[in-house]
C-alpha cells in the first residue's frame, strides 16, 4: 500500500488510533500554529498496520540481507545489546537526576572508558562525542588546544593522506587548519617522500586512517608517525577501521596521540538512519587534560562494605562540552554489552574473522575484477568496476544490478584515488555461504557487462522504483509522497 492509496481509501468516520485527552490547556498553544483543516486520512487500524508493515518491507536492512558497504562496517547488531539497553535502570533514567541516583549508569560509563583505553592503548577516554565525525572534530580541537597551550601558534597545517576518510579534511577545515594532502605510493601506503616534503614547523598534525580506505595496513606506519613527531606535529588516528585490529594491535602503542572510536562500526551499536551514534575519543597521557568536560570519574574510593562513588570531573585544560549532557547513553550500554559478551579473546577473533572474510572474498573476485592494490588486505578491499571490453559499463551500473540479485550495493567511487571504485567490506558476521553467493552474483554481473550491458545500464529491475536521477533527487527534494492534486 503506497502513500497515495491510504489516502484514497480514507472514509469519514473511520478511526485507526484514539488519542488521549490533551493535558495542555488550549490557551498555552500559540494560535498561529492551529489549523482549521488538517487533511489526514481517516482509515481503520488494520489499514494503518498494513500500510506501515508494507512500507517496512521495502526497507533493506542488515536483518534482511548482506550489506557489503566498504568503510561503513555494517555488521550484525546482537539482540542482547537491545535487551540490556532497555533495562529500566538504563532506559528510564534522566540526565538531570542527582549523581547519587544513577551510580550504576556512571559505573558502566567509567568501566567503558577504561575498557576502550585498554583496547586501544590510550590513557584517557571521553564518551561524549555523538558520532565518529564529531569525535574527529574533538580530536582536531584537542590538537589545536595542545599547540596553543604551548604558545606554538604557527602550526596551521593539517596533513591528510589521500587514502583517508572523507570527513578528515572537513574536521580539519572546521577547526581552522589548512588542509594539505599527502599522496599514496604504488603499494597503497602513505608516500614517505611526499610526507617529508610537507613536514615543517607549521605542521599541527597528521590524520591517519589505518588500515586505510584501501583496506590496507600502513606498512611504514611507525616511520610515518616518527616523521610527523620529529616535525613537532601530533598524530590523529582515525579509528573507524579498528574492527580489523581488535586484540591484535593497540594504536596507542604505535605512538598515535589521539583517536576516535566508531561504536557502531567496531562495537555493534546500530548504524545508519541518522543516529544516534557514538564516537568516543581516546588520548595519550600528554593530552588527557584537554579532553571535553565532563568525564566520569571516581570521586570517592570504595571500601569492602561500600562501592566507589562516581561523579563528574572537568579536565584542567578542557576544550569544553561538545554534546548536551554526557553523550548517547543507550549506545554506550550496547557497546558495553558487546565487549562484555566477547571478552579479550572474543574481540581478537572478531578482527581475525573480519580480515579472513575480506581476503577470502577478494580471492574469489580478483580474477574477474581488477583489485586496486593487489596485496593482503585487512577488513576490506577495493575493486575497479570497469573492463576494457565493456567500456560503457561503470561501477554504478554494477551496484544497481546487484540489487536485482537482492544484495545491497557496496560503497561506490570511494576512495577517490581508485577509478570506478567498488569498496567492499564483508565484516566478521557474514558466513562463507553468504560470501559465496555474493561472489557468484558479482561474477555473473561481470559476464552480463560484456554480453548484455543494457541489463546493467537499466538496473535495478525488481525494485518498486527503477533507477533514479540521484543528482536531481539530491537537489530537487520531494519530501511529501502524496499531494491531493498530484500523485507521485
Amino acid at each position: 500500500m503506497t502513500e497515495a492509496t491510504i489516502y484514497e481509501i480514507s472514509s469519514p468516520g473511520r478511526t485507526g488510533v484514539k488519542f488521549p485527552a490533551s493535558d495542555v490547556p488550549d490557551t498555552l498553544v500559540p494560535q498561529e500554529f492551529l489549523r482549521e483543516e488538517l487533511p489526514m486520512p481517516e482509515v481503520a487500524e488494520i489499514d494503518v498496520i498494513r500500510h506501515f508493515t508494507n512500507l517496512s518491507k521495502l526497507n533493506y536492512s542488515i536483518d534482511s540481507g548482506y550489506y557489503p558497504l566498504g568503510s561503513c562496517t555494517m555488521k550484525y547488531n546482537p539482540r542482547i545489546n537491545e535487551t540490556t539497553a532497555r533495562f529500566p535502570g538504563f532506559a528510564k533514567i534522566h540526565p538531570l537526576q542527582p549523581v547519587e541516583t544513577v551510580q550504576g549508569s556512571l559505573a558502566l560509563m567509567h568501566e567503558l572508558q577504561s575498557w576502550l583505553g585498554e583496547i586501544s592503548g590510550f590513557s584517557g577516554v571521553t564518551l561524549q562525542p555523538a558520532a565518529g565525525a564529531q569525535g574527529e572534530y574533538v580530536g582536531v580541537l584537542i590538537i589545536r588546544a595542545y599547540h596553543n597551550d604551548r604558545k606554538d601558534f604557527k602550526r596551521t597545517k593539517m596533513l591528510i593522506p589521500d587514502s583517508a576518510h572523507g570527513t578528515n579534511p572537513a574536521s580539519s577545515a572546521m577547526s581552522g587548519f589548512d588542509v594539505v594532502p599527502v599522496a599514496t605510493d604504488e603499494n597503497g601506503n602513505v608516500d614517505l617522500e611526499s610526507l617529508r616534503a610537507v613536514c615543517d614547523d607549521t605542521v599541527a598534525g597528521l590524520m591517519l586512517t589505518n588500515p586505510n580506505t584501501l583496506g590496507l595496513f600502513e606498512q611504514h606506519v611507525v616511520e610515518v608517525i616518527n616523521i610527523v613527531h620529529e616535525a613537532g606535529g601530533l598524530i590523529y588516528g582515525d579509528g573507524a577501521n579498528l574492527n580489523a585490529l581488535l586484540g591484535i594491535l593497540r594504536p596507542g602503542d604505535l605512538g598515535i596521540d589521539i583517536m576516535h572510536f566508531n561504536l557502531h562500526k567496531t562495537f555493534s551499536t546500530p548504524h545508519g538512519g541518522g543516529g544516534p551514534g557514538s564516537g568516543p575519543v581516546g588520548v595519550a597521557a600528554h593530552l588527557v587534560d584537554f579532553l571535553p568536560s565532563p568525564t566520569v570519574t571516581i570521586v570517592e574510593e570504595g571500601t569492602d562494605d561500600y562501592p566507589p562513588l562516581y561523579g563528574f570531573a572537568t579536565p584542567a585544560k578542557s576544550i569544553g562540552r561538545m554534546k548536551s549532557f554526557y553523550g548517547h547513553f543507550g549506545m554506550l550500554v550496547r557497546a558495553y554489552t558487546y565487549i562484555s559478551m566477547y571478552g579479550k579473546d572474543g574481540l581478537k577473533r572478531i578482527a581475525e574473522n573480519a580480515v579472513l572474510n575480506a581476503n577470502y572474498l577478494m580471492a574469489l573476485l580478483k580474477d574477474t575484477y581488477t583489485v586496486a592494490y593487489d596485496r593482503v588486505c585487512m577488513h576490506e578491499f577495493v575493486l575497479e568496476g570497469r573492463w576494457d571490453d565493456a567500456p560503457e559499463v561503470h561501477a554504478l551500473d554494477i551496484s544497481k544490478r546487484l540489487m536485482d540479485y537482492k544484495f545491497h550495493p557496496p560503497t561506490n567511487y570511494f576512495p577517490l584515488i581508485v577509478p570506478e571504485a567498488l569498496m567492499i567490506e564483508p565484516t566478521e558476521t557474514e558466513s562463507k555461504q553468504t560470501l559465496d553467493l555474493f561472489a557468484e552474483a558479482m561474477i555473473k554481473i561481470a559476464e552480463e557487462a560484456k554480453t548484455q550491458p543494457e541489463l546493467l545500464k537499466n538496473a535495478p529491475h525488481i525494485t518498486p522504483i527503477g533507477r533514479l536521477d540521484e543528482v536531481k533527487a539530491a537537489k530537487d527534494l520531494v519530501l511529501c509522497c502524496w499531494i491531493p492534486e498530484k500523485n507521485y
